[in-house]
């Protein structure tokens, strides 16, 4: 099947969602010499949310866009990340940010998520990416040259390739795979704030700061230059685990915070109480390409939250995408994109598998309680500053151009670590 172009001509590539993942691929297509046109459902682009955490596998891809010092412009640099005790905020353990860059060669940066989407938006707009909006794509198809979509309005759409960026929702993994969400029963509350109305909360401006458990945790750090102060909330739900329909409501919110040491209790009042994200992510996939439909970002690796790599990964996948297909855009190249396709899963399916799998672990490990918290801050505790093993399998560049083998973080044993808390 071969549907007629659209008036505007046939892109080269069709990316679907205009969310920070669909954009960073477009752009990253575009910047390669493709024509790329993206479908967003929306009646505008924009984001929802407040802060994103930049690790240097991202400011190394947003410094090749010659996008970095935009992003640094609008965000802030912090100079730590210090994990405390949630109930009695001492310090556990933490990364000097500073030698992280020094490491890495790129910053640890934090940006407001509608500035970073901002960016890209922006980028998308000077590379001559074709940008629609109010396309609800209903379905998927491959054709004899290429792949279409379906759109609600009755329209189709078709291209040589199709990218699914549609989210933890995506339609394309409805199609193409058929599973469903694994709901954790955890549940997110941010807020982004003025600076000055936290001031006196015993905050750290220039760190992130993340206190753990029991069964719950906060994160805060300074976002706008400073000028805001981000902060999430996240708690497992009562009411998810007893099946109800309401959970994670504000009164669970409360409940969950209140054993909490003085600085989180202070942050708690803060929080957006009109709007919550439940958090919910899939099983790892090997297959991500379907002829020529591949899958990109939460549609193809949804993690949860605690490696702050979601919209990394999202990124890195559009980089990764773009080297290995552009070269097989040519007309005359058509049978090297299947292979190119090929690549580009070969390259990002195990990685994403272990941010996947790490990120449950780490959650897992961040919401102990009893003397499973104990031993777990002991062992935290006795970790060295500059230990980069937890760090580097992400963090380096490994992760695009995987030749060499990552070392994996192999958690100690609980059982292993004596019981007690550590001295101040």
């Amino acid at each position: 099947m071969n549907p007629a172009s659209t008036p505007s001509g046939r892109p080269d590539v069709l990316v679907v969602g205009g969310g920070i993942g669909g954009l960073g691929a477009a752009f990253a297509l575009a910047r390669q010499g493709l024509r790329v046109r993206v479908l967003e459902q929306a009646p505008a682009y924009g984001e929802v949310g407040a802060g994103l955490q930049l690790a240097p596998n991202c400011t190394r891809i947003l410094a090749e866009y010659g996008l970095l010092d935009e992003a640094v412009s609008l965000g802030v640099v912090p100079e730590n990340m210090v994990m405390r005790d949630a109930v009695d905020a001492r310090v556990l353990t933490r990364l000097d940010l500073r030698d992280l860059e020094r490491r890495y060669g790129f910053p640890y940066l934090v940006i407001h998520r509608s500035d970073l989407h901002g960016i890209l938006l922006r980028a998308c707009e000077r590379a001559g990416v074709d940008l629609l909006n109010d396309r609800i794509v209903t379905g998927y198809e491959n054709t004899d040259d290429g792949a279409l979509v379906r759109l609600a309005d009755g329209g189709v759409e078709s291209a040589p390739l199709v990218v699914a960026a549609d989210g933890l929702h995506s339609v394309a993994r409805r199609d193409l795979i058929g599973d469903d969400v694994v709901n954790s029963s955890y549940v997110a509350y941010r807020s982004a704030v003025p600076i000055d109305h936290v001031a006196e909360n015993g905050i750290a401006e220039k760190d992130v700061t993340v206190y753990v458990g029991p069964r719950c945790h906060f994160v805060q750090y300074a976002l706008r230059g400073g000028d805001m102060f981000n902060q999430v909330a996240v708690f497992e739900s009562p009411k998810a685990l007893a099946g109800q329909e309401d959970w994670g409501t504000p009164d669970e919110l409360d409940t969950a915070f209140e054993g909490t040491c003085d600085t989180v209790r202070k942050g708690i009042p803060l929080m957006w109480r009109d709007r919550w994200w439940r958090m919910f992510d899939r099983e790892p996939i090997e297959k991500w390409v379907h002829g020529r439909i591949a899958l990109l970002g939460d549609a193809a690796h949804p993690p949860l939250q605690y490696m702050a790599q979601g919209a990394i990964m999202a990124i890195e996948d559009g980089w990764v995408l773009a080297r290995h297909y552009a070269g097989a855009a040519e007309p005359d190249a058509t049978p090297d994109r299947d292979a190119a396709l090929a690549a580009y899963e070969a390259v990002r399916v195990e990685h994403c598998r272990r941010v996947q799998t790490t990120a449950r672990s780490w959650g897992a490990l961040w919401h102990l309680e009893g003397d499973d918290r104990l031993r777990r801050n002991t062992i935290l505790r006795a970790r060295d500053e500059h230990d980069y093993s937890f760090t580097d399998w992400v963090y380096g560049p490994t992760a695009l151009a995987p030749d060499e083998e990552p070392a994996m973080f192999t958690p100690v044993p609980l059982s292993s670590a004596p019981v007690g808390e550590p001295a101040a």
